[in-house]
């Protein structure tokens, strides 16, 4: 309940136009406001005190029940506090279903232990501007795919009708240049994919211990393929331990934050570290460009987002898409800036995700 100014009336979660329910740890409904009621049909004495599961049966889009036998794996991160929006069918009181998109948050004590959920139900016909959203999405990945598809015929037709009048330096350059081409339009197909993953709850990690400076080295000699100036200094602390995370998220993340570098900021003068702080490793990439505006900063990770006075490249979803995926491992991905010094992304990773995931 938040209180007024000037004596006016105080706003409860009845006067919010979303259905608000909260859970406690034992997925039990402790409070549902108006919206909620209205949503589901149920007057409050039969929701309040009642297990989620058992009255409102949540099910997920392919059916399989959810919040029944207990929460989803990634409530075992303490790191983790958002609940991506997916779309659920839950039963009404009138034994009918509903479709709504649900979003929330994980509530957690001093220690990070969970006590439970606050979870927010809109009906999905709100979402039908989606569909406009999906068009752009295609048209935006299309425009995408020109460059590296141009890239590909251009040098395959050339091997082919030149193969015998080609040094074998050419060749190699040609064919190497065709493998990065085409590790570019699996990644753009993998991110469109993410989209839809990420933004219904649906996205799987395949974990695996890794080794993050491997995958860093890696990133930037693939990235060297498309900035042949590319500079960069790679500084990892020797104590830093394997993460237990999915390497090809974790190469997508760090691929999107150095080429971003190299195209938005400079590619000379880069420096990409890792290390340890607390339960995280924490991994920054650092570079000497112009810098970002203060003002554009808490918009850089918005869907569709492009900076005004820069190169018209890119389609804005990187790194919303990369933050999407640093959080789904439990870790936070942020931006800071100085103007005419340059900027640093820097994301981090639970060092403690294997024991958390597996007790």
């Amino acid at each position: 309940m938040t209180k007024g100014t000037g004596g006016t009336s105080d706003t409860t979660l009845d006067d919010l136009p979303d259905g608000v329910v909260r859970v406690d740890a034992d997925r039990r409904i402790v409070e549902a406001n108006g919206a909620a009621l209205a949503l589901t049909g149920y007057p409050r004495g039969d929701l309040v005190g009642r297990p989620i599961a058992e009255v409102l049966d949540p099910r997920g889009r392919d059916g399989k029940p959810l919040l029944h036998d207990d929460w989803h794996a990634s409530a075992r991160l303490p790191s983790v506090r958002l609940i991506p929006e997916q779309q659920v069918d839950i039963r009404c009181a009138d034994d009918g279903t509903a479709k709504l998109m649900v979003t929330g948050r994980y509530i957690r004590n001093g220690n990070g232990a969970l006590a439970g959920a606050v979870l927010v139900l809109r009906p999905s016909a709100r979402r039908v501007h989606l569909a406009a959203q999906g068009i752009e999405v295609v048209s935006t990945v299309s425009h995408e795919l020109r460059s590296p598809l141009t890239s590909v015929k251009g040098y395959t037709s050339l091997l082919l009708n030149r193969w015998d009048r080609l040094k074998d330096e050419q060749k190699r350059m040609m064919l190497e240049q065709v493998n990065y081409d085409a590790d570019r339009v699996t990644r753009l197909i993998t991110e469109l994919l993410d989209i839809s993953r990420l933004e219904t709850g649906r996205l799987v990690l395949r974990r695996q211990l890794v080794d993050v400076a491997a995958v860093a080295q890696s990133v930037v000699d693939k990235v060297r393929m498309a900035y042949p100036e590319l500079d960069a200094d790679l500084a990892f602390a020797e104590n830093l331990p394997r993460v237990y995370a999915d390497p090809d998220k974790l190469e997508q993340v760090l691929t999107n934050l150095v080429e971003n570098a190299a195209k938005y900021a400079t590619p000379v003068g880069l420096r990409i570290t890792g290390g340890v702080e607390g339960d995280d490793a924490v991994v920054s990439v650092h570079d000497r460009g112009p810098g970002i505006p203060g003002n554009l900063l808490e918009h850089l990770f918005e869907k569709f987002f492009r900076a005004p006075d820069t190169k018209p490249t890119g389609s804005g979803l990187g790194l919303w898409i990369s933050r999407g995926l640093v959080e789904a491992h439990g870790g936070r991905l942020d931006a800071t800036s100085v103007p005419g010094e340059g900027s640093t992304f820097r994301f981090t990773l639970p060092l403690g995700a294997f024991e958390e995931l597996h007790k």
